[in-house]
């Protein structure tokens, strides 16, 4: 394989006759959405999936941050320049490329590194891009939305894999979105990779696709051409000699860079394969081990120590909850076949949220399942299956590996039996829950009822009595008269009829499929709305929003939005979003220095909990925030248009 030279072109991005596409993959911005614990569960997964297979030692991670020299990055040079042609067609790529450029003026950058150990890493490094699904560096290093499969089908089963784009949650890390990948396979080859994440552009006189790849050039009989990676010769930080993969991300997010919440993320999302002596991970010198987890989920700097406090994190219980209580066995059907579980169930009047964690064999967790009507009562839960219920919840899970309440299942039967299968599991979790809650209080005693009997029969007769009216006849008895044959009001069951016709259309209305959602808000959603103003929540799918350092991007593109084509106008509402789902004030004044609308440079009082006229140019609304130091970067939003 090839070794740089001072002038090769290491950097290959695709040709093409014109730009069509001038927005980032959309995918960078989902991973970007989640934050830190997004890629550290990517990565994590991608580690436990390359177990070496007959090794019984755990999957060892270690995770890094530091600094580095620009200079020290692969091809730094060339991706300098890439970037510094790039143009933004929309207020919100240009502020993302404005960033990125920004960034280039600094010599020494944050990087955060994951590397594996007791791991294959990948294979077939040497056929390059050979589009086989066994070459799995070529997959890795060349692909989107494919993955590598397995042979063997019980080991495709067990990976937490399958979507093919947890790849790009590395670039989202970045503020060039930037990655690398060293590889050591059974030969102990070493060859590195890697992508950048641009937006289609001109380049020295040529267009060019938005995927640069880190990557060498063989040149076919044919004419043709295909990527091949470069032998890794790199600094220390890139260097990987011993078996398995080593991601290094340069210019590391400062969002991001949280290694409290790196290290929560390992313990959320991996409890049962670390507890279960599968799974190691350092991060920065902390170990996360069989032995060593307790200790970190205990620990007030990372989770509450109080159970009663306990509300949003649910780890230290489901800890707890499977180091000491005895498995018992679950039955779920989704209506056409039978799925087998162990629930590790503990009931505790301390507890004040009732979660059940739903785990992959792998030792990975899927949700916090909540279960209607139940979501206070005190229990806590851990659900794992085997290899039939890996297969089926796998199935289920949305590409982030974090519901089995998946959206995008496209497949009716699928999407059916899916509905079936959870609201099957929540009510055999329900009877679980409401027979404890009985064993735990009891009735006490006997109570005598007859006077209370009498007093309700009593009661019953005069209710009774004054709506269906009664006839007095001799011997002062009394007989209920019926009025079931009473001539039906006319006029009444018309204006009924009308009522429950209007009631029908404002439920249509409300329905409504290009994204925006009429809404009944609550009184404090907006301090200033008027009587006559209508509002609507708009769906995620319109909201692009991207945080900076001390500047965050606000984008709505409401282009496709019949309710609001011709309106020039409109008022904006910001709310917060809890973990359990509840809304919140959001106050501008205690989060921004200013606010601004993009379109006319107009600025906005931060007093309020709603922007007055903000401007919709074009179908599209873009804001621009400073944010104040206190600003809490981790915060959740839905956010109201009023019209």
């Amino acid at each position: 394989m090839s070794i740089i030279g001072e002038s090769k072109k290491v950097l290959q991005f695709s040709e093409i006759s014109n730009i069509e596409e001038c927005n980032f993959h959309p995918v960078l911005q989902r991973f970007y959405g989640m934050g830190v614990s997004g890629l550290v569960r990517e990565n994590l997964q991608n580690a436990r999936d390359g177990k070496l297979i007959g090794n019984i030692e755990p999957v060892i991670v270690d995770i890094q941050t530091g600094f580095m020299n620009k200079s020290d990055i692969p091809g730094i040079e060339e991706i300098e320049e890439h970037i510094l042609s790039l143009v933004g067609q929309s207020e919100y790529t240009r502020e993302i490329i404005e960033h990125m450029k920004s960034c280039l003026d600094q010599e020494r950058v944050r990087y955060i590194s994951f590397e594996d150990k007791n791991t294959r890493g990948l294979s077939g490094a040497w056929n390059g891009q050979s589009n086989s699904s066994q070459d799995t560096f070529g997959v890795y290093a060349y692909s989107k939305g494919f993955h590598a499969t397995e042979i063997d089908q019980e080991l495709e089963t067990v990976r937490g894999g399958s979507h093919g784009i947890g790849k790009i949650a590395s670039n989202s890390a970045s503020d060039l979105h930037l990655m690398y990948f060293a590889n050591c396979d059974e030969h102990s080859n070493q060859h590195i990779g890697g992508t950048i994440q641009l937006v289609e552009h001109e380049y020295d006189g040529n267009f060019y696709r938005a995927t640069g790849y880190f990557s060498d050039v063989e040149k076919l009989k044919n004419g043709r051409t295909k990527y091949v990676p470069f032998e890794n010769t790199f600094h220390q930080i890139f260097k990987k000699d011993k078996r398995g993969l080593k991601i290094v991300i340069p210019f590391f997010r400062e969002e991001f860079d949280n290694e409290v919440e790196i290290i929560k993320t390992v313990c959320d999302s991996f409890t049962v394969a670390i507890l279960n002596g599968e799974l190691v991970v350092n991060v920065n010198g902390n170990e996360l081990r069989k032995d060593t987890l307790e200790k970190y989920v205990k620990n007030p700097k990372y989770y509450p120590t109080e159970v009663a406090k306990m509300k949003k994190e649910f780890t230290p219980l489901y800890v707890d909850t499977y180091l000491h209580a005895e498995p018992r066995p679950l039955v779920v059907s989704n209506g056409e076949r039978n799925f087998h579980f162990n629930l590790y169930f503990t009931y505790n009047e301390e507890i004040p949220k009732g979660r059940m964690a739903i785990f992959r064999t792998v030792g990975m967790k899927i949700e916090d399942f909540k279960v209607d009507g139940h979501a206070t009562k005190p229990f806590n839960a851990v659900l794992i299956g085997g290899l039939e219920e890996d297969a089926y919840l796998k199935s289920l899970e949305d590409e982030s590996h974090t519901t089995i309440r998946n959206p995008k299942i496209k497949d009716p039967k699928l999407k059916a039996s899916a509905r079936k299968f959870i609201k099957n599991l929540a009510n055999a979790l329900a009877e679980i829950i409401e027979e404890k809650t009985r064993e735990h209080n009891p009735t006490d005693g006997v109570m005598n009822t007859a006077d209370l009997l009498y007093t309700v029969e009593n009661q019953f007769k005069k209710e009774l009595e004054k709506a269906l009216g009664t006839v007095v006849i001799n011997s002062g008895k009394k007989v209920i008269k019926s009025k079931v044959d009473a001539p039906i009001n006319k006029k009444k069951k018309k204006q009924e009829d009308n009522d429950d016709k209007k009631r029908k259309h404002k439920k249509d209305n409300n329905k409504n499929k290009n994204g925006l959602k009429r809404k009944n808000v609550k009184n404090d959603t907006s301090d200033e709305m008027g009587p006559s103003k209508e509002t609507f929540s708009i769906n995620p799918n319109l909201v692009q929003r991207l945080i900076m350092q001390n500047r965050e991007i606000i984008h709505f593109d409401f282009t496709n939005q019949e309710i609001l084509k011709n309106v020039k106008s409109c008022d904006v509402s910001f709310r917060v979003v809890d973990g359990m789902g509840e809304e919140h004030n959001f106050v501008f004044e205690d989060n921004y220095d200013v606010i601004t609308d993009t379109n006319t440079n107009q600025t906005y009082p931060l007093k309020s909990h709603t922007l007055k006229g903000v401007t919709i140019q074009n179908g599209i609304v873009n804001l621009k925030a400073q944010l104040k130091p206190a600003y809490n970067r981790a915060l959740k939003f839905i956010y109201y248009v009023e019209v």
